[in-house]
Parts: C-alpha cells; structure tokens; sequence
C-alpha cells in the first residue's frame, strides 16, 4: 500500500486516512475510560485526581496530546470532505431512495452523529481539559470536584448521556468500516472484528454513562 502524496489525495487513501486515525481514537477512549473508572473508588477522587495530575504536569506528554489533537482535527476534517465528495457525486435525490438496500442506518447518519460528537467535544474540552489547565487558581476546584460539579447538573448530565448515544452510533459504524476499509473484515476476521467492535461502540459508551449517574444520584 502506497503512502505518497498523490494516494493521500485521492478518495481511497483518504478513506485508509480515516479508518487509521479513527482506530487510534477508538484506542484514546478506552484509554480514556480506563482512568475514568477510578471514579467510582469511592475515595473521594484521590487516585484519580492523582492520575490527572500526572497526566496535566508531565512534560512528556504535551507531544501525546498535540498529536491527539491533530488526530482529530484530521479525522474530521478529511471526513467531512469525503462526505462533500460523496454528496456532490450525486447532486439529485433518487425518486425513490432505499437507503436500507445499500447501507445501514449507522453510515447513513455518521456525517450527523459526528458533528453532534465534535459539539460534545468542544464542550467536554472547555469543561474539564481547558478551565483546568488555562484558568486554574490557586483554590480551583480538584478535577474529581469538577467532574462532580458538571454532572450535578441535570441539563449536563442530560446532554452527556444523550451525546453518548451519537457517540456509540458512529463508533459502531466507524470502528468495522475502518477495517472494511482495510479489507481484514472478511473470512476468520469477520467474527473478531465484530466482537472487538462491541467494546468500542457499546462496552466503552455506556462505562461513560456510568458516571453522570453515579454522580447526578450521589448528589441528589
């Protein structure tokens, strides 16, 4: 498989482009998930603001975060243009459309699911990630407080669990198309693929809805 320029450009590569950095992302999130789930010790946030600490202060990993955001800023941005692409291909509506014929609800919806996630992102990012690092204090909140204090709202608490139901929509698509893609979901891979899949777009979503429960109720 060619990586030059030229393939870059074209709707193949670009389609290669988005499977690999959707992997990766899919791999932050359970990465991601797994430090969350120190939430619920129950010792009032101790090892997960420990965790969070680490993860802010340790000048190794500002490459890791500067390149997970170029991550996601390429993800999105070369998807939204094969979706332009696809779109302006066939500028008339068919007479009769059977989306169900030719494609599942989930890659029939991803263009809208993943711009209702890039909202969730931006707002995700600027409540925890941004004011913790940028607008921090001497007596600002410990990042367990935050959590606890987002989640006590029910308007957010709301928006989460909705948002992460987009979210398991366009994983569960994005997850096995990316390895369609690659031409491994096919034979003896098929099976695993799919198993695998079930972790990313139901097993992780719903260890993140876990917590806006586990807070919301705690508090109220």
């Amino acid at each position: 498989m060619t990586t030059s320029p030229s393939f870059l450009k074209s709707s193949v590569g670009r389609k290669l482009l988005v499977g690999l950095t959707g992997v990766f992302l899919c791999l932050f999130l359970a990465f991601h998930l797994t430090v969350n789930l120190f939430l619920f010790r129950g010792d009032r946030g101790e090892l997960f603001n420990t965790y969070a600490e680490f993860l802010a202060t340790y000048p190794l990993l500002r490459p890791v975060e500067i390149i997970l955001f170029l991550l996601f800023v390429l993800h999105g941005v070369v998807a939204m243009w094969l979706w332009i692409r696809n779109r302006s291909a066939r500028p008339t509506s068919y007479a009769i459309r059977r989306g169900n014929e030719v494609s599942t609800l989930q890659s029939r919806t991803t263009f809208i699911t993943g711009i209702v996630v890039l909202v969730f992102l931006i707002i995700h990012v600027n409540t925890f990630f941004v004011q913790s690092r940028f607008f921090a204090s001497g007596h600002s909140p410990t990042m367990f407080e935050r959590v606890q204090t987002a989640f006590s709202h029910p308007a957010y608490a709301l928006f989460y669990e909705i948002a992460l139901v987009f979210l398991a929509y366009h994983l569960r698509h994005g997850f096995e198309s990316a390895f369609q893609t690659y031409g491994l979901r096919t034979g003896k891979y098929q099976r695993i693929i799919e198993a695998v899949a079930v972790v990313f777009w139901l097993c992780i979503p719903l260890g993140f809805a876990l917590m806006p429960l586990y807070f919301y109720f705690r508090v109220h």
